[in-house]
């Protein structure tokens, strides 16, 4: 085994990302408190060629060192905006046609390897706060409901690990679905 050069990685620069095409996701997040898990959302988006990030409530937003130490230049990259509040941002994103789903544990949610996007829609998914998850105004407005299945005894996962785990499998099924 090699590990693959900087140059064989074929890495976009700045202008070569913005001009790309998207992965019709939005990520928008609830009231995360923590600058590094905003940073590792941005970091993420970055990975996976999101259409962007969107920060609502008191999510703090770039610039910021602290967002910037795990983000590692994707607040660069990343299209962003902010809203005071996660309601305005959903309905925002609804009007302009997107399909919301809450990444939440909640009755009647459908586990993520359960989960087909609907590759002819834009999706948005609302990730919530490191403690109190989606707020409940944010519940009753979304689609639906994505949970990560999981077996240990928390049940629970940190914001960015989640991100991590669900962009990436809604990435794959939508890549998936483009080559069918």
């Amino acid at each position: 085994m090699r590990k693959l050069s900087m140059d064989e990685l074929g890495r976009k620069t700045v202008d070569q990302f913005r001009a790309a095409d998207k992965t019709p996701l939005v990520l928008v997040l609830d009231n995360v408190r923590s600058m590094h898990n905003v940073g590792s959302v941005f970091r993420t988006a970055d990975g996976f060629l999101l259409q962007g990030i969107v920060l609502c409530g008191y999510t703090p937003v770039p610039p910021h060192r602290d967002i910037q130490k795990t983000a590692l230049g994707a607040t660069e990259t990343v299209e962003w905006q902010y809203f005071p509040t996660t309601v305005e941002a959903v309905n925002a994103l609804r009007e302009a046609g997107y399909t919301i789903m809450a990444v939440e544990q909640a009755v009647n949610s459908v586990m993520l390897d359960q989960y087909t996007p609907n590759a002819e829609k834009p999706l948005a998914l609302v990730f919530g706060n490191e403690v109190s998850g989606v707020d409940g105004e944010v519940m009753k407005l979304v689609d639906g409901c994505i949970e990560i299945p999981q077996s240990g005894m928390k049940h629970s996962l940190n914001i960015s690990v989640s991100t991590g785990i669900v962009v990436w499998d809604i990435f794959a099924k939508l890549k998936k679905q483009q080559s069918s």
